[in-house]
Parts: structure tokens; C-alpha cells; sequence
């Protein structure tokens, strides 16, 4: 079972839809991508989707970070997921990046509990940018 992390804390899942792989994203309600995944064929095919989640296959791997940002500046503007490998420590540039939500393991979230994870919620005051506009 998964645990949801959003700048409230620990959720259970919400989404009951089913993931498509992008090559059977006619008619997909949410995605599922891989850290490789090629963009350009989803171009101009993103507004149907309700969820895109990103796998991190290792916390050292980050790829996925560049792919929200992608998805973001391609103007997709539904719920994007990050899921897997991802730790308390990379929250806030997780949701820099355009992330929404982290997936994580109960083994995880053992490890890592929810007090670890709301001490980065507040991702925009430490923000460097933010620092230096003051």
C-alpha cells in the first residue's frame, strides 16, 4: 500500500482510476512514466488527463525532476506525482519542480515519518528566490 505525501502530510490514496502506459494514452484517465520517458509524443495530448505520475527508481536518480518541469512548461495542469524513491530531503525541490504529491512505501514512510516530510512543506519560503527578494 502507498502513502500519499502532500504539504498537509501523510494521506491515503485517492486516485482509483487506472494507470496507461504513454503508448496507450487514447483514452487514458492517468500515466504512468518511466525517468526516460520521451515527451514530445504527448505533446498537445496532455488536457484528458487527470494524473501523471513520475517513477523515481532510486532517491540519487534525478531525472524526474526535469520531466515535471517539462510537463509543466508543456502546460499539462492536472495532479503530477512523483513516485517511489523519493525522500523527505528532496520534498521541496520535488514540488519546485511541479510535483503535487509524492508516492511513497509504508517501509518509507516508516522510516521517514510524517513530521520529516511537513518540515519541507513550507517549499516556497526557502526557496533561495524567496531569499533574496528579501
Amino acid at each position: 500500500m502507498s502513502i500519499i505525501v502532500t504539504d498537509h502530510g501523510f494521506a491515503p490514496e485517492d486516485f482509483s482510476g487506472a494507470f496507461a502506459a504513454p503508448e496507450a494514452l487514447a483514452g487514458a484517465e492517468a500515466l504512468d512514466l518511466g525517468p526516460d520517458a520521451d515527451l514530445a509524443p504527448l505533446a498537445g495530448q496532455l488536457d484528458g488527463l487527470s494524473l501523471i505520475r513520475i517513477a523515481f527508481p532510486s532517491f540519487a536518480d534525478g531525472r524526474g525532476f526535469t520531466l515535471a518541469r517539462r510537463l509543466r512548461l508543456m502546460g499539462y495542469a492536472g495532479r503530477l506525482r512523483a513516485a517511489g524513491h523519493v525522500i523527505a530531503d528532496q520534498y521541496a525541490m520535488a514540488r519546485r519542480a511541479g510535483f503535487d504529491e509524492v508516492e511513497i512505501s509504508e517501509e518509507l514512510a516508516a522510516r521517514q515519518p510524517e513530521e520529516q516530510w511537513l518540515f519541507r512543506a513550507d517549499w516556497q519560503a526557502h526557496d533561495y528566490r524567496a531569499r533574496l527578494r528579501a
